[in-house]
């Protein structure tokens, strides 16, 4: 089952291309069959401005099916899923700021408590 809020950002995208370019303009229809390659993409992250871009660039002087046009753009140029974050094992998002019991001063820990210094203070 497709996304709601992107197939709605679909056919946006695709209602919305006649704003900027009066030869994309669709019949209802047409935009209900393109929506879920347009939501395909997105599901990629591509960004809807990016996809506008690929969608409306270098079009022919007189364009005589645009849904045509689209269609093939969608399924040629749709781009790779992105690939996954690598990360560091064990990194992971540093621990929130704190601030020193003793001192005020900030420091990142786990939980609150003494910084560095207070706690090196404390054991001389």
């Amino acid at each position: 089952m497709p996304d709601p809020e992107r197939h709605r950002a679909a056919i946006d995208l695709l209602s919305g291309l006649r704003r900027d370019e009066p030869m994309l303009l669709l019949a209802e229809t047409d935009v209900r069959r393109l929506a879920p390659a347009v939501a395909a993409w997105l599901e990629r992250d591509a960004r809807p401005d990016a996809v506008h871009a690929v969608l409306t660039a270098d079009l022919p002087g007189r364009l005589r099916h645009p849904a045509a046009l689209l269609a093939h753009r969608l399924a040629a140029l749709v781009p790779p899923p992105l690939p996954a974050l690598r990360t560091r094992e064990g990194a992971g998002r540093p621990d929130p700021l704190q601030n020193c019991d003793a001192c005020d001063h900030a420091f990142r820990s786990p939980g609150p408590g003494r910084c560095r210094d207070c706690r090196a203070g404390q054991q001389r």
